[in-house]
């Protein structure tokens, strides 16, 4: 059987039922290509106790995840909830195919830690996500969807790439926004959210310029500029 099994945003959010079926896992992977891990996989080996073998995108997009639990129980450990990632619904879709059995294990994502920032969450548009930028590949498409967002008085969520720093992220959107001929007033930047690490900070762009205290993993949202009320001074409280 295949277990697809979300972490929650810190190594000690998995739930009850999650340690029950790891118990009896043949082989434990861990998906390490979405996101940049607030804690290393060694940590996470200790809180589960058992070994677990880090699965890159070629490991888990070939399927052998797959063929393997045709003949025993295999676990996928995925950050924040199993099923952000269009690669873990292919890994469904297969095993469906196959006839091979394949459980889902939900926890918290960003999705819902990003309601810490006082902002209401169905008030958010579009997500949107930042690649980091090379000499010859440089996207600025996520700013039509902030753009699109923000004519439809939405909030914008933005996740980083991973690797990628926060300097160069503030870079890119700053460029991309003056490319778009789009003015970014102030912006919330929410930093390893879920961990004891967790901070928000909400500060124009030039400001954030001459900050470099943000960890990975992060996110970036742009409010919309018709904040609700409780919103707005709910806000007040990270400038």
């Amino acid at each position: 059987m295949l277990y697809l099994m979300g972490l929650g945003l810190n190594e000690r959010s998995l739930t009850r039922e999650s340690f029950e079926i790891l118990s009896r896992c043949k082989r434990i992977y861990l998906e390490n290509y979405t996101v940049d891990f607030p804690y290393t996989t060694y940590q996470l080996e200790e809180i589960v106790g058992k070994k677990i073998i880090e699965a890159n995108r070629e490991k888990v997009e070939s399927l052998e995840i797959v063929d393997e639990a045709k003949k025993m129980d295999v676990a996928l450990l995925i950050y924040g909830s199993p099923l952000m990632a269009t690669t873990h619904i292919s890994l469904i879709q297969e095993a469906k195919y196959l006839g091979i059995k394949c459980k889902v294990l939900y926890n918290a994502s960003i999705f819902d830690a990003i309601g810490e920032t006082g902002l209401q969450l169905y008030k958010f548009g579009k997500v949107t996500s930042m690649p980091a930028w090379k000499k010859s590949f440089r996207p600025t498409s996520f700013m039509e969807i902030i753009k699109e967002n923000f004519s439809i008085n939405a909030h914008s969520l933005i996740l980083a790439d991973i690797g990628l720093e926060f300097s160069d992220a503030l870079k890119q959107l700053k460029e991309a926004s003056e490319e778009h001929n789009f003015k970014i007033k102030k912006l919330i930047v929410c930093q390893t959210l879920g961990t004891k690490n967790s901070k928000i900070f909400y500060r124009s762009i030039k400001e954030f310029e001459e900050f470099t205290g943000v960890r990975k993993p992060y996110c970036i949202i742009i409010p919309s500029e018709k904040l609700h009320e409780v919103e707005r001074e709910f806000l007040k409280l990270f400038e």
